[in-house]
């Protein structure tokens, strides 16, 4: 399984769009205490379903950007966007200094209708090569447990190979927690000759809620013993973070000790939860 070029682990965090000034502020305070403790090779931010969010994801990363000394990898969707609005959105990023992009089919927006003229993840990464050469790294989606959609998870690993070899660098995965769902998938990338780094994508645990209907949402598995404790704990905030914190750490672990790239958090524009997973890594 690939690392970066010293074999070292690389762990890079997410952010989603603030929605008010107030938001951005409170996510420039958590990137600095993210960056003093982890110091991540990348803060990524997302994009709302249908290109919901683009201006809003374009003015994150300015602002994330105020330190030119961090990395910033915007996620980029081709849903709900034309070749052009792609094109000079690529322009604006690379103006910026952004050298690197997590690249998405995106959200199909829930009234239905799709205003785009690249259809798929592989037509995107296809696109940005052409558009860009090899400025950009790009990252691409992973699911080890199969995306939701997907017709059978044959297709879904098709699809994964497809964008992949459109000139993919390296993938993130969808968060789980049965990590025999990431090592088979790992195993099928190597048997299929794909050299890519595959990240596991974590979620740490600290509501059940909405965990529970994220998970459902998304198609990743809660394992029952897991879904079980964290049902009897709902209502204990502190015993449920203590053992989301527990069991997430046990995992990131495992996966560092069997060889994982690096771990990418889906920190949620909060720094607690991660923190408290990264005091207790083996790294």
């Amino acid at each position: 399984m690939s690392t970066n070029n010293d074999n070292k682990p690389v762990f890079s965090c997410e952010f989603f769009p603030p929605r008010t000034d107030a938001g951005m502020e409170k996510l420039i305070a958590t990137q600095q205490r993210l960056k003093d403790t982890i110091n991540p090779a990348f803060f990524s931010v997302t994009f709302g379903a249908g290109g919901s969010t683009r201006d809003r994801t374009l003015e994150t990363v300015k602002q994330l950007r105020h330190d030119s000394s961090q990395n910033v990898a915007p996620h980029i969707s081709c849903i709900g966007s034309s070749k052009q609005q792609l094109a000079d959105l690529l322009d604006e990023y690379i103006s910026l200094g952004i050298n690197r992009l997590v690249t998405l089919r995106g959200d199909i927006p829930e009234h239905g209708k799709l205003n785009n003229q690249l259809a798929h993840a592989s037509d995107l990464v296809a696109f940005i090569r052409e558009k860009t050469g090899d400025h950009f790294h790009i990252e691409i989606a992973a699911y080890p447990e199969y995306h939701p959609e997907s017709p059978s998870p044959e297709d879904d690993f098709r699809y994964f190979l497809n964008k992949a070899r459109a000139g993919a660098d390296s993938a993130i995965t969808q968060y789980f927690y049965n990590i025999d769902a990431y090592h088979r998938f790992v195993d099928k990338c190597e048997q299929a000759q794909l050299n890519i780094p595959v990240v596991p994508g974590i979620m740490p645990i600290t509501n059940y809620t909405n965990l529970v209907r994220f998970s459902d949402t998304c198609g990743a598995e809660i394992p029952r013993w897991i879904r079980k404790q964290l049902e009897a704990y709902a209502d204990d905030l502190e015993s449920l973070r203590d053992f989301g914190t527990d069991i997430v750490s046990q995992l990131c672990n495992r996966l560092l000790e069997a060889g994982a790239p690096g771990l990418h958090f889906y920190s949620l524009n909060q720094a607690n939860a991660t923190l408290s997973i990264w005091d207790k890594l083996n790294r």
